[in-house]
């Protein structure tokens, strides 16, 4: 079943920036943000709604971790035995991730947003008028999951290939598919144009300048951190919460930090919109849990549409890590866990909807006195 595992993970699928990471804490340790314990202090609410949650879903393992516009850690509470230093598959939240390694490759000009599969990857027909710019935001008209996404024993090259070779199923802009297929192209392309793999490309750029270790990578199966010729560009990075938030955070700060910086303005501006807003909804597990989001560049918009510079951006992931950024409010999230099933409506809709009714409640303590 671990086929299965992955496909799912792919349907959903820093600490401050100077390189350091946040101290983990044991479970059951929280930060209140006011010298007081969460349950008696300013963070009650958001106290009492996880740990609700959690019970009414069997009590999973999970944490919640908020930093505040200066990187600082306000709230931070593990639960049932889950740690913010706990290595995870963290499925879908890779994308967001992968779309900041990108952005750093379109930063030095070997691509742009408007490159096309004819030009880098030598396709032809249709779907050679495909650009980044449709591949990072899920309208490439490509059909949205291949087989060879979960083939630990292929190369990433070979994968684009049989990819290629399926006929498209819309035109370049004209629908919305989520799925994986997209970002292996992306990531092909970048291969093509640097010379360099994928995980390679990603330590150079990013992990190593985040002093990320090498574990937190990404693989063809993140949950047995198995295959990394293959890597799942959508889905497939393992991370801890803390180390996953240095990355987060570079998101929140549109790429500058004291210590780094990525990507370009442009860029960033170019994420929190919708590039193609008449395209149509196809697969959207969003809209699928009643949500009317839609999507910008490798990140969702929690704005409503057709949304433009949205400062809401999520990317939750297939088993349940999913993390958030509000640049309006001022304060960046992750809710994280590694679930295999939850005893109601599903592991995403568990988490996203728990994100959901955190989001007022977290605003309301960093907006607040």
């Amino acid at each position: 079943m671990r086929g299965a595992s992955v496909v799912f993970a792919v349907m959903w699928c820093c600490a401050a920036c100077g390189g350091g990471g946040v101290e983990p804490v044991d479970s059951g340790a929280i930060d209140g943000g006011d010298g007081t314990d969460g349950a008696v202090g300013a963070w009650a609410e958001v106290d009492e709604l996880v740990a609700t949650r959690l019970a009414a879903n069997g009590d999973p393992p999970a944490a919640l971790v908020v930093y505040d516009a200066d990187d600082q850690v306000v709230y931070r509470r593990g639960w049932n035995g889950f740690t913010t230093d706990q290595r995870v598959a963290v499925a879908s939240a890779s994308k967001l991730v992968s779309g900041l390694v990108l952005f750093e490759v379109i930063r030095t000009g070997v691509l742009s947003l408007d490159s096309t599969t004819g030009a880098v990857l030598g396709w032809t027909g249709p779907t050679a008028a495909i650009t980044l710019r449709h591949l990072l935001s899920f309208t490439s008209g490509l059909a949205r999951e291949h087989s060879c996404t979960l083939q630990a024993g292929i190369t990433l090259a070979a994968c684009v290939d049989a990819i290629a070779a399926d006929p498209p199923t819309a035109a370049p802009g004209a629908r919305f598919d989520y799925g994986s297929t997209h970002l292996q192209v992306a990531a092909r392309m970048a291969e093509v144009r640097t010379g360099q793999s994928w995980n390679a490309l990603y330590r150079e750029v990013l992990a190593d300048r985040l002093a990320l270790p090498p574990e937190v990578t990404y693989f063809t199966a993140p949950r047995q951190a198995f295959g990394q010729l293959n890597p799942l560009v959508a889905g497939g990075l393992r991370a801890s919460m803390d180390e996953y938030a240095r990355a987060l955070a570079l998101a929140f700060h549109r790429g500058v930090t004291p210590a780094l910086t990525i990507g370009t303005p442009e860029l960033f501006d170019a994420q929190t919109s919708e590039p193609y807003p008449d395209a149509v909804i196809g697969v959207s597990p969003v809209a699928n849990h009643g949500l009317p989001y839609h999507y910008g560049l490798t990140a969702w918009l929690e704005c409503a549409p057709p949304a433009s510079a949205c400062s809401v951006l999520s990317s939750p992931g297939a088993f349940g890590f999913t993390p958030w950024l509000d640049r309006a409010t001022g304060y960046y999230a992750i809710l994280g866990m590694e679930l295999d099933g939850t005893p109601g409506d599903g592991i995403v809709n568990f988490a996203v909807t728990l994100e959901q009714a955190l989001r007022p409640l977290i605003a309301a303590r960093v907006a607040g006195p």
